[in-house]
C-alpha cells in the first residue's frame, strides 16, 4: 500500500496519482507537481488515501508543493499568454496555407513548452510552422493533432439532449462506441439521431449500455413468439425502459397490435436482433475516433 493524492489537470481530465510528500491536501486544493512534460499546476481531485501498489504507475512522482498565491497568479498569466499565442498561431497557419484547424493552446506551468492542439483531415507537414512559432516565443513548441472527439471535449458545448457534453462535463476519457449499442438500445440508425456534435456516435451509448444489456436479458426481442392472456402473437416493438411490448396477435393479424407488460407474457420462441450489413457499412465512419 502507498499513500497518494489524485491530481487532475483538466476540468474533466484523467486523475493522476502523486506522492503527497508528507503534506495533507484537501479536494479542490491546487498543487504543483512534476510530470513527464514538466512542472504543472493541477487540482486535487482525490485527497490523501492509501491505494494498492498494483494500481500505481511507477515511478510515483512527488508533490512539489501546495500552490501558493504567486503560483496561481502565474497560472492566470499563462492563460492570458495562451490567448495571444492562439491568435499568433492562427495567423501563421493562414500565412503558410496549411489545411489545419487550431483548437487550443496550452502553456506548461514553468513556460518550458507551449502545446498547440489542432485537427486536420489528414497528415500535415507543419515543420516550417514549428520553426515560425519557436522563433516567436523562444521556447519549446509542440504541435499535437487531435481527433474530433477530443476537440469537442476541449471546446465544450450543448448536446442534442439539451445538457452540456458528457465528454466535457464528467467523462474522464473516451471509450469505443459501436453501432451495435445503438441497435440494442432500440434507437433508429439515423446518423443525425445517434451522433454527437463531433460527428461520432454519442458517448452516452457506451456508459448506458450496461443497463440496457441487463434489461435485454429479460425482454423478448422483436420477432419473438410469445403467449399472452389474449393468445399467441409476435413481438413487433419493445420498450426496454417501460418494460412494455407491442404484440400482433395470431388470431387477429390485421387488427391493431396490443401492448403487454413483459411480466405478463411468456416467451415461446425468442427472436434475433438483425442489423443490416449495408446499413452498418454506411454508418461505420461514425465509430471511428
Amino acid at each position: 500500500m502507498a499513500e497518494v493524492i489524485g491530481v487532475r489537470f483538466k476540468n474533466t481530465g484523467k486523475v493522476y496519482y502523486f506522492d503527497p510528500n508528507g503534506e495533507q491536501l484537501q479536494k479542490g486544493d491546487k498543487a504543483i507537481v512534476e510530470t513527464a512534460r514538466g512542472v504543472e499546476c493541477g487540482e486535487v481531485a482525490m485527497e490523501n488515501r492509501e491505494v494498492e501498489d498494483s494500481s500505481i504507475v511507477q515511478p510515483l512522482r512527488k508533490l512539489v508543493r501546495k500552490a501558493t498565491q504567486e503560483d496561481l497568479q502565474r497560472v492566470a498569466e499563462n492563460h492570458k499568454k495562451e490567448k495571444s499565442a492562439f491568435k499568433a498561431c492562427e495567423k501563421r497557419i493562414a500565412a503558410r496555407g496549411l489545411e489545419m484547424k487550431l483548437v487550443d493552446v496550452e502553456y506548461t506551468f514553468d513556460n518550458s513548452k507551449i502545446l498547440f492542439y489542432f485537427t486536420a483531415d489528414g497528415r500535415v507537414d507543419f515543420r516550417e510552422l514549428v520553426k515560425d512559432l519557436a522563433g516567436m516565443f523562444r521556447t519549446r513548441i509542440e504541435l499535437r493533432q487531435i481527433g474530433v472527439r477530443d476537440e469537442a471535449k476541449m471546446l465544450g458545448g450543448i448536446g442534442i439532449c439539451g445538457r452540456p457534453f458528457c465528454c466535457g462535463s464528467f467523462l474522464g476519457g473516451f471509450q469505443p462506441v459501436s453501432i451495435k449499442m445503438a441497435k440494442e438500445q432500440g434507437l433508429s440508425l439515423n446518423p443525425v439521431k445517434i451522433s454527437g456534435t463531433c460527428g461520432r456516435l454519442m458517448c452516452c451509448l457506451k456508459y448506458e449500455q450496461e443497463a440496457y444489456q441487463d434489461l435485454l436479458k429479460s425482454t423478448p426481442k422483436v420477432g419473438a413468439l410469445v403467449s399472452t392472456a389474449e393468445g399467441r402473437g409476435i413481438v413487433t416493438e419493445q420498450n426496454l425502459l417501460t418494460r412494455k411490448l407491442t404484440v400482433r396477435l395470431e388470431k387477429d393479424p390485421e387488427g391493431a397490435p396490443k401492448v403487454f407488460l413483459v411480466s405478463d407474457v411468456k416467451v415461446l420462441r425468442d427472436g434475433k436482433m438483425k442489423v443490416d450489413k449495408k446499413e452498418l457499412e454506411q454508418l461505420k465512419n461514425l465509430e471511428e475516433k
